[in-house]
C-alpha cells in the first residue's frame, strides 16, 4: 500500500493542516496519512483527525521507542555532539523527536513519501512512486549542493568514507523522499551502529541531526538513490523551495518556467511565523498566500483579514542568502 507520511505536533498545527489540505486538493480523500508524533503535543492534531478518517495518528510506542534508542546510541557516539548542544541551551539529545519520521520504515507503508509538516503539494506523485519500482531511495531537491549542512566538513574521516563524486551527487534533503518498509532491519541498524562505534560518528553533522543520519544510513549501506533534480533535463527540472521567487501562481499551484512544481517547502521560516499569521498578524512571507489558500481551503470564512500595512517577516537582506545557505541552493 502507497501513502503519505509526516511529522507533527500541535506546535505546527496551522501548516499542518494546510499541508493535509494540499494533499486532499491533489488526491481527495483517497490517498492514506500518517502523522508521527513529534512529541506528544498532540490533542489539537487527534482532535482534527476526527473529521479526516483517511489520515492516522501513529502509536506504535514500540517503534517510537525503538526509533528514540537508536538515534541515542548514534549521538552518544558522536565526539562533541552533546557538549556543543548544551552550550546553546539545548538538551543532552538535541531535536530528538525529528527522528521518529524513521518510523515510517516500519508502518503503516509499503512504499510511501515523506514530507515535512512545512510543504504544500503541488503535484500527484505518481512519478515518485513510480521509481520506488526500481530503487529503494527517491528524492527531489538540491542539497546535494551544500555538504555542509548534511556532514561535518572539517571531519577527515569523511574523505575516507565517500568519495567527493559521492558526496557531490548522493546527499538529499531529509524534508522530503520516497522509500520503502523495512530497509533498515535490525541487522543492518547494528552494522550502523558498530561503525559509528569505530570513529564514523564524527562525521555527523549534529545541528541538522535527522537530515546527517538519514543520509549516512543510506550512503554508507550503499542504497542506491534517485534524484529527479539531477536526472530531469534542466528545462524541466523544477525547484521546490520558498527561497525561489520566480514561481508562477496558477489557480494556487506553483510553477517553475512552466513545469508544475512537484511540492513547496516553506525551510527556513519559524512556526512561530505560520502561527502569528493565521492569529491575524499582518506578517509577509514568500507565498503567503498561497500558504493561506490551503490552510483555509474549507474554512474561507475564517482566512484572516489583513487591513494594515504588512510587516515584512524579516527585514534584513540577508534572509533569503542564509536561507540558500541552509539549504545549499546556488539555483532552485
Amino acid at each position: 500500500m502507497n501513502g503519505i507520511c509526516t511529522l507533527a505536533n500541535d506546535y505546527v498545527y496551522d501548516q499542518l493542516i494546510a499541508l493535509l489540505n494540499s494533499i486532499e486538493a491533489v488526491y481527495g480523500r483517497t490517498m492514506p496519512v500518517c502523522i508521527y508524533p513529534y512529541d506528544e503535543n498532540t490533542a489539537k492534531i487527534a482532535a482534527e483527525l476526527a473529521h479526516r478518517p483517511h489520515v492516522k495518528l501513529y502509536n506504535h510506542q514500540d517503534s517510537i521507542q525503538k526509533w528514540d534508542k537508536f538515534v541515542k546510541d548514534i549521538w552518544d557516539k558522536h565526539p562533541t555532539a552533546q557538549q556543543h548542544w548544551q552550550t546553546i541551551g539545548a538538551n543532552k539529545y538535541h531535536r530528538v523527536g525529528t527522528h521518529r519520521r524513521y518510523c515510517a520504515f516500519d508502518a503503516p507503508f509499503d512504499r510511501f513519501v515523506y514530507m515535512d509538516a512545512d510543504i504544500l503539494l503541488m503535484s500527484p506523485l505518481d512519478h515518485i512512486f513510480t521509481q520506488l519500482n526500481h530503487t529503494n531511495w527517491v528524492v527531489y531537491d538540491f542539497q546535494f549542493k551544500d555538504v555542509s549542512h548534511v556532514y561535518s566538513v572539517s571531519s577527515t574521516k569523511l574523505k575516507e568514507l565517500f568519495t567527493p563524486e559521492r558526496l557531490q551527487t548522493e546527499i538529499f534533503c531529509s524534508g522530503f523522499y520516497g522509500s520503502k518498509k523495512d530497509i533498515f532491519p535490525e541487522q543492518k541498524r547494528d552494522i550502523l551502529l558498530n561503525y559509528l562505534r569505530q570513529g564514523e560518528a564524527e562525521v555527523l553533522y549534529d545541528m541538522a541531526p535527522d537530515q546527517t543520519i538519514l543520509n549516512y544510513m543510506v550512503m554508507r549501506l550503499g542504497i542506491p538513490s534517485y534524484n529527479f533534480a539531477r536526472t530531469l533535463p534542466a528545462k524541466e527540472a523544477t525547484g521546490c523551495s520558498v527561497s525561489s521567487l520566480h514561481f508562477e501562481n496558477r489557480d494556487q499551484i506553483l510553477y517553475d518556467k512552466g513545469n508544475r512544481l512537484t511540492y513547496l517547502h516553506y525551510i527556513g521560516l519559524s512556526s512561530k511565523l505560520f502561527s502569528r499569521v493565521c492569529a491575524g498578524e499582518n506578517i509577509d512571507f514568500p507565498y503567503r498566500d498561497i500558504f493561506l489558500h490551503y490552510r483555509y481551503l474549507y474554512t474561507p470564512e475564517k482566512k484572516p483579514k489583513f487591513i494594515t500595512k504588512p510587516k515584512p517577516y524579516d527585514v534584513s537582506p540577508s534572509l533569503g542568502k542564509r536561507i540558500l545557505k541552509k539549504l545549499g541552493l546556488a539555483k532552485q
